[in-house]
């Protein structure tokens, strides 16, 4: 419930403070006194939208505050989760608009966005004026008014649910398929690749050793020679080096003997004796090792061109061909990952599909009992509000493809908010066919449909508050009477705020405000106060007779005043 309201620099508004009640609340006054106004800055305090130009002349900013009183069930509490905002049953809401375009606003002392503040919005307050009414002849916006008759809602927002979740597991599937294409075209060239390599039976390090083999291989000849001359120099020929050391150690074995310094030196030769016999050892395998396979220097230039050209196609290194390879088979196995991932995203999206399929058919058959249920009720309001005869009906049909999330036939038609279109239809006089809403309805007969729908969804409504700003549009008289009992009526399970022009209807209200205007400073400012029973009487008796205000006027708001309270 709207407890309280403050608005600063709005329009001609400079400072307004004003306190609501429960129940019917009318604000009546002069046209252009700033009654639009206040509404326009509840609107805007619900999250509506705010234009610099809003900003009273003179002014950096324009300033709404509301505090609202709201009631403790779990479907707010669970709104103000979501948006991270502290819950409190006094809730204070403030929104300051600056020149600059800039909003701030903050919940409860908590900065909040403009997309938030109007989420929470539409569980505060209903506004029903003249946007309200263009929305009404709408028929898109037919079906939500009578899923919220029949308490369907939940189940449209589970089926939306569905359908959103069955659209992103289609273009999962799709994006798959797009993937797996792409990774098929080139996987048989992974395929080759992978098995070019590994025909190759590489090993790390394989070239290094296979460029030394070649070089001594190509050399053969030479190093044959080499080794050769050496072990001959040092072990074969006459005056070999070793024999010649022999003979030398012999000759200073005597001398050995008597001096301490030819042993010393007789022990080193006889070390660098065994060095050398360990050399012609080494020599003499050397020779005895040398390849005698004349293919072998071809088998391994064939060898180095096959990794070559490897690492040519793959890599410098066969380091990184090898790596290159593991790459290849991450790409084969990521391939088989997403053919599963495709799997399992096909069927779950038609498991989803069957549930989509049925639940659209159980909401269709819930509708259409709903609907009957509507129209009787509709005519039934429509006749205490002067209407008597005419006819209402909800009139069905199925979507085309339109929308739909993919080419399945038993999805065919379906849309997030399930598979019916329906318009609501009227005649407004006996014998007259039913026609579409939006074709035949008067201004008056608008606000008095949308003043009937709002009491049959009285008690289903979620919100506490519901303001009517053309309600009295096009009516009078005994129509106007039986439009402020029915509002008189609906304030028993809604706090309304109503603007009026007509006595009729003012005089139905428990709390009644009058908007006027006044001039300070050579500045014009919007002024709201809450009447007392004299001045009450006074405004009705204005609604009554126009500007000039006769006795007969003031004994005749007595008198309806006095007739309404018994009522």
């Amino acid at each position: 419930m709207l407890v309280q309201l403050s608005i600063s620099n709005l329009a001609i508004i400079s400072r307004l403070e004003t306190a609501f009640r429960p129940g019917l609340n009318i604000l009546s006054g002069e046209t252009g006194a700033g009654k639009s106004i206040i509404i326009n800055a509840v609107n805007l305090i619900l999250g509506g939208r705010a234009s610099s130009e809003l900003i009273r002349s003179g002014s950096e900013e324009a300033r709404i505050e509301a505090l609202f009183v709201l009631p403790a069930n779990a479907s707010l509490r669970s709104l103000f989760e979501e948006m991270n905002l502290p819950f409190q049953q006094e809730t204070v809401i403030r929104r300051i608009i600056s020149r600059e375009g800039r909003n701030r606003i903050t919940i409860n002392d908590s900065l909040c966005t403009l997309t938030s503040l109007s989420r929470l919005g539409q569980s505060l307050i209903s506004i029903s004026g003249q946007h309200e009414h263009q929305l009404l002849l709408r028929p898109e916006n037919h079906l939500f008014l009578l899923d919220e008759f029949g308490g369907l809602t939940e189940e449209r927002l589970a089926l939306s649910v569905l359908f959103e979740r069955h659209i992103r597991l289609k273009e999962e599937c799709r994006q798959l398929e797009r993937e797996i294409k792409d990774r098929e075209e080139r996987s048989e060239l992974s395929l080759f690749q992978m098995e070019e390599i590994d025909r190759a039976e590489i090993r790390q390090e394989e070239d290094v050793l296979l460029e030394e083999e070649r070089r001594r291989l190509r050399n053969s000849d030479l190093l044959a020679a080499i080794v050769k001359g050496t072990y001959h120099a040092l072990y074969e020929r006459d005056g070999a080096v070793l024999a010649e050391i022999g003979s030398c150690l012999r000759k200073m074995e005597k001398g050995s003997e008597l001096d301490q310094g030819i042993r010393s030196v007789r022990e080193r030769l006889a070390a660098i004796k065994l060095d050398l016999e360990e050399v012609a050892y080494s020599l003499r395998e050397m020779q005895e090792r040398a390849p005698d396979d004349p293919f072998r220097l071809e088998a391994v230039e064939d060898r180095l061109q096959l990794l070559n050209k490897l690492k040519r196609k793959y890599g410098p290194s066969l380091g990184e061909v090898l790596d290159f390879r593991s790459r290849l088979s991450g790409t084969i196995s990521d391939l088989d990952q997403k053919k599963e991932s495709l799997g399992r995203a096909s069927n779950l999206a038609s498991d989803i599909e069957k549930e989509i399929v049925q639940k659209a058919a159980d909401l269709s058959e819930k509708r259409k009992k709903a609907a009957k249920a509507l129209e009787r009720a509709a005519m039934d309001e429509l006749g205490l509000l002067a209407m008597g005869g005419t006819r209402f009906a909800v009139r069905f049909s199925f979507t085309d493809s339109e929308g739909q999330s993919c080419s399945s036939s038993a999805m065919k038609g379906i849309r997030a908010d399930g598979r019916d279109r329906i318009e609501f239809m009227l005649s407004t006089n006996v014998g007259e066919e039913l026609k579409p809403l939006s074709r035949i309805a008067s201004g008056g007969e608008l606000s008095r449909i949308m003043l009937a729908l709002k009491t049959i969804l009285a008690g289903k409504g979620s919100v506490d508050t519901i303001v009517f700003d053309e309600v009295d549009s096009g009516i009078g008289g005994a129509t106007a009477e039986l439009v402020g009992e029915k509002l008189r009526s609906l304030s028993a399970y809604h706090q309304i705020l109503c603007i009026t022009h007509l006595p009729q209807i003012a005089c139905k209200g428990e709390t009644h405000f009058l908007v006027t205007k006044e001039v300070a400073d050579k500045r014009t400012a919007t002024v709201i106060s809450q009447l007392n029973p004299e001045a009450r009487v006074k405004e009705i008796a204005r609604l009554l007779a126009g500007k000039t205000v006769s006795e007969s006027a003031m004994a005749h708001a007595r008198e309806i005043l006095k007739v309404s309270s018994k009522q």
